[in-house]
């Protein structure tokens, strides 16, 4: 008994112990459980939630991804702008193939190349802040006729009472669960992130699975931009500004190890969404905008031990 509590606490104690202290902000914060603020979380959950879906598969391989923040502000600046220009239809064309044709930049610098994973994403990351500047000349954008374009869907509207962004987060969380463990490009995820070496030998394609895994994040962020897009009706140069660690946070909150081999799109689902709910209790109990940034550090650092401690458990057994 005595064992099976500490490996239950090994694997889901930081889940647990955030879970208590969601409870405690439920009961201490007005206005938390109500109706519109549940929605209001859920709608930004939506757009950090489908990232960290994508996000998911990459930290499964052992890898990380922090370029999708400002992939994130790039692609939502390309969705606005393009609409502008094109129309709503060729807007999301060319943002999901924006993003996609991102995720396959990081996929061959770290899946083929060789690259360590955490410099390619940095100097993506500052790579595409770059870019936003020049692409948008360092304005903003704002959507031309908000009032009457479809575009508004994916962000503003509802249906069957349901925030269109909660489904289409919903509608990615089961698309990509299946994926990962339903198939057999999953079971090589898991393969290349519980032991590279092993499953090369075995006759695993190591390096496309590292790379598709970073076109997931490509496409998974692109779907997030269009959400952004069109729930904020334009697009700022720093609408994006620190989600990587929001999702990064979510997804180790949710129990993916950043050691590689283990995780799980539901409880990346959870992990964000009872994120989301916590940064959201802070600010209604009247606690600074920084605090939230602590939280996310500290969820990211706790994480990190878990999995250390976790890792020289199995070790010493």
């Amino acid at each position: 008994m005595q064992t099976d509590l500490k490996a239950f606490l090994r694997r889901h104690g930081l889940l647990t112990g955030f879970g208590v202290f969601l409870i405690g902000v439920a009961l201490s914060a007005d206005g938390f459980v109500t109706p519109g603020n549940i929605f209001d979380v859920l709608r930004q959950v939506s757009i950090t939630g489908v990232m960290a879906i994508g996000v998911t598969f990459v930290v499964i391989t052992g890898r990380l991804d922090l370029s999708v923040g400002s992939m994130l502000t790039l692609l939502t600046v390309v969705a606005v702008d393009q609409h502008n220009v094109a129309g709503p239809g060729m807007a999301i064309a060319l943002t999901l193939a924006a993003g996609i044709g991102i995720g396959m930049v990081n996929g061959v610098l770290v899946g083929f190349v060789g690259l360590n994973a955490l410099i390619v994403t940095l100097a993506m990351l500052s790579f595409l802040q770059g870019l936003v500047l020049f692409y948008s000349g360092g304005s903003n954008v704002n959507v031309q006729n908000a009032q009457t374009t479809w575009f508004a869907v994916f962000g503003r509207r509802d249906l069957f009472g349901v925030p269109v962004p909660v489904l289409i987060f919903l509608m990615t969380a089961i698309a990509a669960a299946f994926l990962l463990n339903r198939t057999i490009f999953g079971r090589q995820v898991f393969a290349v992130g519980g032991n590279e070496t092993a499953a090369r030998f075995s006759g695993i394609a190591a390096r496309w699975t590292v790379f598709w895994a970073y076109v997931l994040s490509g496409l998974t962020t692109a779907i997030a931009a269009i959400i952004m897009g069109s729930r904020v009706m334009g697009a700022q140069n720093t609408i994006g500004q620190g989600y990587e660690l929001t999702v990064l946070a979510g997804v180790i909150l949710g129990g993916t190890s950043l050691l590689g081999g283990s995780g799980s799109i539901w409880r990346t689902v959870l992990g964000i969404t009872m994120l989301g709910f916590i940064q959201n209790g802070l600010l209604l109990l009247g606690y600074p905008y920084y605090v939230q940034w602590l939280v996310t550090w500290a969820v990211i650092i706790l994480a990190v031990w878990v999995d250390l401690g976790a890792k020289r458990g199995r070790i010493l057994a």
